[in-house]
């Protein structure tokens, strides 16, 4: 773990993420940011998001041909997603409802992060039909 200066820009990316629960992209935070700090650009954004999650603080959502999502780890809380097939929503799924099996790992395994995702439909892709 890196040690990150608390600067303006890193106070300003996570109180952003810390204030919505929609795994947004980095042109999503950027725009967030610039109500606080006008003149941060999209470069100073992805470059304090690398920080932070090397740092361990905020981690990324993937998807093949999709913009890099983020999310905050609120405090190291340690939560998994769910994500839909349809709409691309997502949304967190608390750790301690997900009971992960240690059994089968090699022999001196150190675990450092489990990553679990449900793929699906949430509730209103589920009511339209597939």
């Amino acid at each position: 773990m890196t040690m990150v200066r608390n600067t303006r820009q890193r106070q300003a990316v996570i109180q952003a993420l810390r204030e919505t629960q929609t795994h947004p992209d980095a042109a999503w935070i950027h725009g967030q940011v610039r109500g606080v700090l006008p003149s941060i650009s999209l470069g100073t954004v992805y470059r304090t998001l690398d920080a932070l999650v090397r740092d361990g603080v905020v981690m990324t959502i993937e998807r093949a041909g999709q913009a890099t999502r983020f999310d905050y780890k609120h405090g190291g809380h340690a939560h998994h997603h769910v994500v839909c097939r349809r709409c691309g929503a997502i949304a967190d799924l608390e750790a301690d409802a997900v009971a992960l099996p240690s059994a089968g790992l090699p022999a001196g395994f150190v675990v450092q992060d489990v990553r679990l995702e449900y793929h699906g439909l949430c509730a209103e892709c589920a009511r339209l039909g597939e």
